[in-house]
């Protein structure tokens, strides 16, 4: 059995398990959604930087889809008492292949729990699509997912994951379907989470355009939301050239995906639960005026309500 080990435990998150319980209690306890809880939302998508900065927009989107599915699951018509599977869509800084990377079994270590990969809906994915690959080992060094996983080990400890990372691809979308239609074809009820950062802004970065101080972040931040329009309104196809283009987003290959994946099992648009960026969130904490920052947004992503609402 293949075991992915923490990586950033201790640099992104907490790497002690009573350490990390409280943080996400903490999280989740402080940022809970005030979406629209009459919605089904199926989907959602995480940015991936130390919980420090962007675990508080993380823990509003898992919140949101707990509390979902257990309003939902309240109903004899209902889903399941919690989901078969999630499936994990991230992004890709280090490893650089050109498809898709699937963790296609084995499990995922976190310090509040382990997590086990459903091997045979991940054969079955591939088997819809040439454009992913079984390749654990590229998610040995890559963090997007890792700070996700304790989320899940905490809030859905008896489900497994599928985790694909998807690279900047045009394909991007087409990855998306393939999952999304697998998991129709067999029935799967499931969560889709994926995750990406915003605008990269200021001299770290090297993308200054309009100059350091108020007014680049504000800037960056307008920037940002060329790219949460468009996931709002589902337009996954248009997400990679998008950030391409402008420079505000990461990862647009894993977001690009997530919303095709999720469209694929009845998700008709995405709800912007909170978006901000890292300076600002130092800034509440009372850091000094930051020179650089990164856009952070948590969306959900729903379908009409089929019992009634």
């Amino acid at each position: 059995m293949i075991v992915r080990e923490p990586v950033v435990a201790g640099q992104f998150y907490p790497s002690g398990g009573d350490a990390c319980r409280r943080d996400l209690e903490e999280l989740l306890s402080s940022n809970s959604s005030d979406a629209d809880d009459a919605r089904e939302y199926v989907g959602g998508l995480v940015p991936h930087a130390g919980w420090m900065c962007s675990g508080g927009v993380a823990a509003k989107v898992f919140d949101t889809l707990v509390s979902s599915w257990t309003k939902h699951a309240d109903r004899p018509s209902g889903r399941k008492p919690h989901p078969d599977v999630i499936i994990l869509i991230g992004g890709v800084h280090r490893h650089r292949g050109k498809e898709a990377a699937m963790f296609g079994s084995g499990r995922w270590e976190t310090p509040v729990g382990s997590v086990s990969v459903d091997a045979r809906l991940a054969e079955r994915i591939m088997g819809h699509t040439n454009l992913i690959v079984d390749d654990p080992y590229a998610h040995a060094d890559e963090h997007s997912l890792e700070v996700q996983i304790p989320f899940v080990a905490h809030l859905f400890p008896n489900t497994p994951i599928v985790p694909i990372m998807v690279p900047i691809v045009t394909t991007a979308p087409e990855i998306g379907q393939a999952v999304g239609r697998t998991l129709k074809a067999y029935k799967y009820d499931a969560l889709i989470v994926g995750t990406t950062d915003l605008t990269h802004y200021g001299p770290q970065y090297g993308f200054t355009p309009h100059g350091d101080g108020e007014d680049g972040q504000t800037w960056a931040k307008e920037n940002d939301r060329r790219f949460v329009d468009l996931m709002c309104g589902m337009r996954a196809a248009e997400l990679v050239p998008e950030a391409a283009s402008h420079r505000n987003a990461c990862n647009s290959g894993a977001a690009a995906a997530t919303i095709a994946a999720s469209q694929a099992i009845g998700a008709t648009d995405g709800v912007l639960l909170e978006h901000t960026t890292s300076a600002e969130v130092l800034n509440r904490r009372g850091a000094a005026d930051q020179d650089d920052s990164v856009g952070y947004a948590g969306l959900v992503f729903g379908r009409p309500d089929v019992n009634g609402g």
